[in-house]
């Protein structure tokens, strides 16, 4: 799970980070709301811990600003505002959920936990890159509308890509997300990825399966550009 954490103070953004690597999270962490609206638009993270509190652009409209440029991240504010007139401000701005400081830790894990399930139910369905769009359920890959036909490989190399975009993915993870312990021959991956690229690429202007030299693969529309490999 990736987790941005958002709060101006040291202490407390040190002591969540702490505890959520402890129990395998994966942090990024910003020191105001400028500084979370440009990581979220640049990462895909599972949940975003949003103080309200801060100096420069407080968590209120920097949520308003992600959800106006159409992130769906989970957003739990972290705040010391307790009135209901707070909390029905963070739920306006587009929180989903609102904890007030000082919080147990344990309940913290807990509802970044719920609402990453809340959210990664949906997208164990739907995948969507730019105009390329994915139905997991129903196996159906379509861009602009119009439906591409895949192979089994060809599903599940383009499932994978998808699920980490923007971030570039190595040949052997990608090798291991397919065929787990059992690698295949030495060409098939990139037999698979030069007909996938032939069948969602070459019909379309903007092309959205990118190699990346000595490095590895990614599906991106090139607005979030490319993150780092995963």
């Amino acid at each position: 799970m990736d987790v941005l954490v958002v709060d101006d103070d040291r202490d407390i953004l040190a002591t969540i980070i702490d505890q959520l690597q402890a129990h395998g999270m994966q942090t990024d962490c910003a020191r105001n709301g400028r500084e979370a609206v440009s990581l979220a638009s640049q990462h895909r993270y599972d949940v975003i811990v949003l103080d309200v509190m801060m100096p420069g652009m407080d968590g209120l409209n920097a949520c308003q600003l992600l959800r106006s440029a159409g992130c769906t991240t989970p957003i739990l504010f972290l705040t010391a505002r307790d009135t209901l007139l707070d909390k029905i401000d963070g739920f306006k701005a587009g929180g989903d959920d609102y904890l007030v400081k000082p919080f147990a830790m344990e309940e913290l894990l807990y509802r970044i936990r719920a609402l990453s399930l809340r959210i990664s139910r949906h997208q164990a369905r739907q995948l969507s890159v730019g105009p390329l769009t994915m139905d997991v359920e129903q196996n159906i890959v379509q861009r602009d509308g119009q439906t591409i036909s895949l192979n089994k490989y060809q599903f599940q190399i383009l499932r994978h890509l998808m699920t980490q975009s923007p971030r570039i993915v190595s040949r052997e993870n990608l090798e291991s997300a397919i065929w787990h312990d059992q690698p295949p021959e030495s060409d098939a991956l990139r037999s698979h990825l030069y007909q996938l690229r032939r069948l969602i690429d070459k019909p379309f202007e903007q092309p959205l399966l990118k190699t990346i030299r000595g490095v590895g693969f990614c599906i991106t529309d090139g607005s979030a550009g490319t993150a780092d490999e995963a």
